[in-house]
């Protein structure tokens, strides 16, 4: 339950941050895709998969219509259209291994090197002490609450809405950073695990791509407002901390579309608006996939 906790904290208290530059390798970049396509009988490239992916990012490729994949012992989905989408943790080091099966049963192996990142310390101090131990009854809210975000994240639908350019659900000046090693009163904590962008209370919050919502909470202990959209093929994103909610589960949100409003609930001492991404239970760094820079 500790670790729970912990990791927890790590959601919830962006606007206490302090930071420490890094150097310039925090900011992920695309991977460079395969030179090696094979190509169909209409010319049409049938296969590209990137030979490389950073530390807490997500590798999106293509495979020939009626492949299978398989990655870390499991089942990675394959759309119609052979794309394909998994996610690589932030602690992952060194290369990654696929098992790609052809419709006509043969096997490949194909190795991903995992281009490692350095990510930033945010020193975090006057944070309560409750917060960072708080009591019986406080924690077992916690760990409810927690168990019913991370079952929304088990959803596995057969949708590509993540297989697209996505936007910033907010714009502004980014504040805290995915991955960032936190220091709360002086003790090392768990990493950030998304991006903070500062706003005003009250400002719209759009959905970052389109997809279903999976989860919708006004009041969670720790992150407040909570709203989970699920893109298909486990990617989710999550925006918490929000003032307003203005969608419920079973919705289907389309990009752009305001989902809520930025506030400071849950344990955050500023308004803000955190975006995190996950595949399945893997975090992911959701400025990984946008353009360097603030959120604009």
């Amino acid at each position: 339950m500790k670790r729970i906790l912990i990791a927890l904290l790590a959601l919830a208290c962006g606007a206490w941050a302090t930071t420490e530059a890094p150097a310039p390798t925090q900011d992920a970049t695309p991977a460079p895709t395969a030179t090696q396509a094979p190509v169909g009988a209409n010319g049409i490239a049938t296969e590209k998969i990137p030979t490389s992916v950073a530390q807490a990012g997500l590798l999106m490729g293509i495979v020939p219509p009626g492949s299978s994949i398989s990655y870390d012992g499991r089942a990675v989905r394959v759309a119609g259209n052979g794309r394909f989408v998994l996610g690589v943790a932030r602690e992952q080091t060194g290369s990654i291994v696929l098992k790609v099966t052809a419709s006509d049963g043969s096997t490949r192996m194909l190795e991903i090197a995992v281009t490692p990142r350095t990510f930033r310390t945010e020193r975090i101090n006057g944070v309560p002490e409750s917060m960072v131990n708080p009591p019986p009854d406080i924690a077992a809210r916690i760990q409810r609450e927690q168990a019913e975000v991370e079952a929304a994240r088990t959803r596995d639908d057969d949708r590509t809405d993540f297989d697209t350019a996505f936007i910033w659900p907010v714009k502004g000046r980014i504040t805290g950073w995915f991955g960032s090693q936190r220091i709360y009163n002086g003790t090392p904590k768990s990493a950030h695990s998304g991006v903070d962008v500062a706003a005003p209370k009250g400002t719209p919050i759009h959905a970052p791509a389109g997809g279903i919502v999976t989860f919708a909470n006004p009041d969670l202990y720790l992150t407040g407002g909570t709203v989970l959209i699920d893109h298909g093929h486990g990617v989710s994103s999550n925006l918490i901390h929000m003032s307003r909610i203005d969608v419920k589960v079973g919705d289907r949100v389309e990009q752009g579309q305001v989902v809520g409003l930025v506030g400071a609930t849950g344990r955050a001492t500023g308004p803000h608006m955190h975006w995190g991404m996950n595949w399945f239970n893997v975090r992911v760094d959701p400025q990984s996939l946008m353009p360097p820079g603030d959120a604009k």
